[in-house]
């Protein structure tokens, strides 16, 4: 068999496969088993069977924390100097200057043109919502998130800073149109002085709109900076009981130990959804000029998930001030969180922070293995976690709906036109 192509036949049983076994609700690490693909799920049974030679299958990815309209930027407005200060600014002006409809929506399909042919099927998108843009980007998503019906799901949370939070100023507005479109509220949180009450009254607008929340929150070496605490302590006095995620959460790992832990301790009882973004962690994070970074700027993943809290990795950025890199592929994502965050030698079931707990923080189908699932695959021809990480697994099969799809990545140059003086 070439592993670039399965035979064209349905049904078709995939014999000798290696499966994470928390995918299948056994104990251990990894197992072999089959799958059989009919009639777009997969099924039980009897079929034409070819062997896999023990090529490593998952459930189609979902990547919950990404900048569709962000995306691809940086030949344009590259960050000049790699800190964050310096991707507000060049993210900031190239939106006002550049983001139209037509921009947006090009941009955005190439990013979503390479998720799907990277394997994922699922994608929660931050768009940046100061007026007029809330308008703009909305209306873009929702003619994206038809036309990729049925191969991508798209949720889309506006962003805003916590300073141009209110009830009564234009955010209100915001707040209808992410309402209108099925979205969530979402907000990026830092320590200004009135910033616990802001908090609070965000979370009662979420819930008069029956929204959920998602807060970009403490994305700092600044070890003062303790956002999250405010957050849980918030979700805990107001009761509010939609799913709440918190992303990057990066100033926990700097702090004394005993108040870090403390933060975690709340955090779990209010039961937030993290989502650690290492990549453009560690890009952006403890960058000083001439000086070598000394941390990753990964949060503490591991203390999180000891303590029950769900936790889930994602893309973030791609090629924009926030991130140079990037390509959607969310085994790219999983290959460097698990290097970054010692994610091996420390439990079985980490790969679900790429499927399952993405799935729970966001309210997406649960991805499966399992008899009458959807047949949606990523198959690579690694056998082990050695052999997965080691490559960037550019040969993987990807099935969608039982067949496999032809996977074209988008030519950079289609860009070319975007890049152009306005």
């Amino acid at each position: 068999m070439d592993f670039m192509t399965l035979p064209d036949v349905r049904p078709l049983r995939l014999e000798n496969v290696t499966v994470p076994a928390c995918l299948l609700g056994q104990p251990g690490d990894l197992m072999r088993s089959s799958l059989t693909l009919d009639a777009g799920l997969i099924g039980t049974g009897d079929a034409p069977a070819v062997d896999m030679k023990g090529a490593m299958v998952f459930p189609a990815f979902i990547d919950m924390h990404t900048h569709l309209d962000k995306g691809h930027i940086w030949p344009r407005s590259p960050n000049p100097d790699g800190t964050f200060m310096g991707a507000l600014t060049a993210a900031g002006a190239d939106r006002a200057a550049r983001w139209t409809a037509d921009d947006v929506r090009a941009r955005m399909q190439f990013s979503l043109q390479a998720a799907y042919a990277h394997g994922t099927g699922a994608i929660r998108t931050h768009l940046d919502a100061i007026p007029p843009q809330d308008a703009i980007s909305f209306a873009v998503f929702a003619d994206m998130r038809a036309e990729w019906a049925g191969r991508i799901t798209l949720q889309a949370a506006c962003l805003i800073g916590a300073e141009d939070f209110s009830t009564d100023g234009p955010f209100r507005q915001t707040a209808d149109i992410v309402a209108a479109h099925g979205g969530v509220l979402g907000m990026v949180t830092y320590p200004l002085p009135d910033i616990a009450e802001r908090i609070r009254a965000f979370l009662r607008l979420a819930a008069s709109l029956g929204l959920s929340a998602d807060f970009h929150v403490d994305e700092t070496g600044d070890a003062g900076s303790n956002t999250l605490r405010l957050i849980a302590e918030a979700v805990l006095e107001t009761g509010f009981s939609a799913p709440v995620v918190v992303g990057h959460c990066c100033s926990v790992a700097v702090m004394a130990e005993a108040t870090a832990l403390h933060t975690l301790d709340i955090v779990a009882r209010a039961g937030l959804h993290v989502v650690s973004l290492p990549l453009c962690n560690l890009y952006l994070q403890d960058r000083r000029a001439g000086r070598t970074p000394r941390w990753r700027g990964i949060t503490l993943v591991h203390e999180m998930k000891a303590r029950g809290i769900n936790v889930s990795f994602a893309s973030d950025n791609t090629r924009d001030p926030f991130y140079a890199y990037g390509d959607m592929d969310m085994i790219e994502v999983m290959r460097e969180a698990t290097r970054i965050g010692h994610l091996d030698h420390s439990g079985s079931d980490w790969v679900q922070a790429f499927l399952s707990n993405p799935a729970r923080a966001c309210g997406f189908s649960a991805p499966s293995l399992t008899p009458g699932a959807p047949a949606d695959l990523v198959i690579c021809k690694a056998r082990s976690w050695t052999e997965l990480f080691a490559r960037p697994q550019a040969d993987r099969i990807v099935i969608r709906a039982g067949r496999q799809i032809a996977r074209v990545l988008p030519d950079y140059a289609d860009l070319d036109p975007l890049m152009e003086n306005p």
